[in-house]
C-alpha cells in the first residue's frame, strides 16, 4: 500500500484519546487514524448513495414501476424457480 506522510495540527486532548484507544487496540497511532479516516469516508459515501436512491425513488412513477416489476417477478415463477 502506498503511503504518504502528512502533518496536521490536532488538539492535545484528542491525541491523548487517540493514543489511548490505539494502544488498547494494539495499533500504531498512524494506523488507527488511517482506519478512522477510512471509516468516515466510507460512511459519507454511503450517505451520498442513499441520498441519491432516496431522491430517485421519491418519484412516484419510478417507485410504482419498481413495485410493479417486483410483483411481476414474485408471481412469474414457481417454487422450483423460473424456467428460461
Amino acid at each position: 500500500m502506498n503511503t504518504q506522510k502528512v502533518a496536521i495540527t490536532v488538539p492535545k486532548d484528542l491525541i491523548m484519546m487517540v493514543d489511548d484507544i490505539s494502544k488498547k487496540k494494539g495499533l500504531s497511532r498512524s494506523k488507527f487514524i488511517s482506519l478512522i479516516i477510512k471509516e468516515k469516508i466510507l460512511s459519507e459515501r454511503d450517505k451520498k448513495i442513499k441520498a441519491v436512491y432516496n431522491s430517485v425513488f421519491s418519484d412516484k412513477s419510478i417507485r410504482q414501476e419498481q413495485q410493479n416489476t417486483a410483483n411481476w417477478f414474485d408471481g412469474a415463477g414457481s417454487e422450483k424457480g423460473q424456467e428460461w
